[in-house]
């Protein structure tokens, strides 16, 4: 029985950080089981942060240099991890970091080069997992429920917090899966004003009150009336949300308060439309799985009818790089690893591009 030793890399759109999940894959009468053996979180240095944040308006020849030099970085955390632990690894499997994602207009965007990640490392990389799915017509997003549906079948509904918050379930014989809307974006946007990368455990929000006018104007937003499939990014959210959350006057409490009833509002509409038993389980991981004020509103949104599953800390901060190392897994088996059914392309397929250390 081969073993798949595997890394996998993940950056999102909170820009919270570099996940590195070392986790081990092995398949049983095709059911695959994993181990994650190893962890790491590096946290971007504020210039970092500045220009990952900011890569969205660079020059062509800017986002390609950034592209490159990204890649190395990313070679170069590797690298660290690897000796760090002492790690047997066969690839590495790297989402890279998203800076463009405007699929009605045929584009994707993830930096952090494949053959600058490869050379520096010097190990095999899949990554630009999201571009074929476009290609064919797809959203490129999101891509984690093919993880959910391998790895976490015990659950009704599959719920990521990240900086966009996404959910996918089995409908009809089919996954079904498609981004929300907010979740650590917002909260983390407003926690900045202040100097806080973020809101530990939701105190600041559970000391607030609800802004009904920021409320309104939030639930209003027309990306919530789309139908499925559909993904979002940080483009929706620099035109559409930042200009609600800045025209709003209100103290710091009061908008994360506000904004976490939102956010929470819009999961729970989205999880009692379509859930068919009673209760159904909610897997949550993501960091916001981590804000205990986020997870106590949903929970109270939610009712009796959903079971709100909050799973180890270790999976909570490793689940999507750990997709993301299966997603290299099946990319190198040539089994499918991106489905139509949650993505909206003409057919389900295997994503992901080979690079080789020279």
């Amino acid at each position: 029985m081969k073993t798949y030793k595997v890394i996998g890399l993940m950056s999102g759109t909170s820009l919270d950080g570099l996940d590195l999940t070392y986790c081990h894959f092995t398949r049983t009468l095709d059911r695959w089981e994993y181990k994650i053996m190893n962890s790491k979180s590096v946290s971007y240095s504020p210039e970092m942060k500045d220009n990952l944040k900011d890569s969205i308006h660079l020059s062509a020849d800017s986002l390609l240099i950034l592209n490159n030099t990204y890649g190395e970085w990313l070679g170069k955390e590797v690298n660290t991890f690897i000796l760090e632990n002492d790690l047997q690894v066969d690839f590495i499997a790297s989402h890279g970091h998203t800076t463009h994602h405007q699929p009605m207009n045929g584009l994707t965007y993830q930096i952090g080069s494949g053959q600058h990640l490869a050379n520096t490392c010097r190990h095999k990389v899949v990554c630009d997992f999201r571009t074929n799915d476009v290609a064919l017509g797809g959203q490129g997003a999101p891509l984690v429920p093919i993880g959910d549906r391998l790895l976490f079948g015990a659950y009704d509904f599959c719920l990521n917090l990240g900086g966009i918050s996404n959910i996918s379930f089995e409908k009809d014989g089919g996954r079904i899966a498609y981004d929300i809307g907010l979740a650590n974006m917002i909260l983390n946007h407003i926690t900045q004003k202040i100097d806080l990368n973020y809101d530990k455990g939701g105190a600041l929000a559970k000391s607030g009150k609800l802004n009904d006018q920021m409320l309104e104007a939030l639930n209003n937003l027309e990306y919530y009336r789309l139908p499925y499939p559909k993904s979002t990014g940080y483009e929706w959210f620099t035109e559409e949300v930042v200009p609600i959350v800045e025209a709003t006057k209100d103290s710091i409490e009061n908008l994360l308060h506000t904004s976490v009833h939102h956010l929470c509002e819009q999961i729970a509409i989205q999880v009692l439309a379509v859930k068919s038993t009673s209760p159904a389980s909610l897997l949550v991981t993501g960091g916001g799985a981590l804000n205990d004020f986020l997870v106590s509103t949903l929970k109270s949104k939610l009712g009796e009818q959903v079971n709100v599953v909050v799973p180890s800390k270790e999976l909570i901060e490793n689940k999507e790089a750990l997709v993301f190392a299966l997603m290299g897994v099946l990319r190198m088996e040539r089994e499918i690893n991106v489905l139509c059914s949650v993505t909206g392309a003409k057919r389900d397929s295997s994503c992901g591009v080979l690079y080789w250390p020279n």
